[in-house]
């Protein structure tokens, strides 16, 4: 998998939960963090996905903005957002071309089997569309958010 920091961000245009469609440039002016998961409503996903929410505030105060991805449906993305009162803009990316173009979709291994599909990982990506940070892999969903808010803070400071 390729490490994505300091490249430009691959641009996209995806369906939001919103019913939106969202672009990179939707985003201009903000510190986007970018999230690929692979399924809405699984343990892991569901720890990551509150912790992004309850983070939430805390990302915006620091003029960022949190948006996850996965294959799944928008009618999938809105019964785990009324499940679990997520306030997160989640976008569908049903043929994994925005998630292949950021290293999120690939071989990955997954009890003891190598398959084909989502590669949890995040990229935050910059006002000017630069990815400033890359994880390629998350091994643990539900810490996480924490250690990308942590990231934000220290942005904050050397600002």
């Amino acid at each position: 998998m390729a490490f994505l920091e300091g490249q430009a961000a691959p641009d996209f245009t995806l369906e939001g939960s919103d019913g939106k469609k969202h672009s990179l440039k939707d985003f201009a002016g903000k510190i986007l963090v970018l999230y690929f998961y692979p399924r809405d409503n699984t343990p892991g996903c569901t720890a990551e996905a509150v912790g992004f929410g309850k983070l939430l505030p805390l990302f915006e105060q620091l003029g960022g903005a949190v948006v996850g991805v996965s294959k799944d449906t928008l009618k999938s993305h809105d019964k785990f957002i009324c499940q679990y009162n997520l306030p997160l803009l989640l976008l569908s990316d049903p043929d994994a071309s925005v998630m292949k173009a950021y290293g999120a979709y690939g071989e990955k291994i997954q009890y003891g089997k190598t398959t084909l599909g989502t590669i949890r990982s995040t990229v935050v990506i910059a006002p000017d569309g630069t990815i400033i940070k890359h994880w390629p892999k998350i091994p643990k969903a539900a810490e996480h958010p924490d250690k990308v808010l942590d990231f934000f803070k220290m942005l904050a400071r050397g600002r």
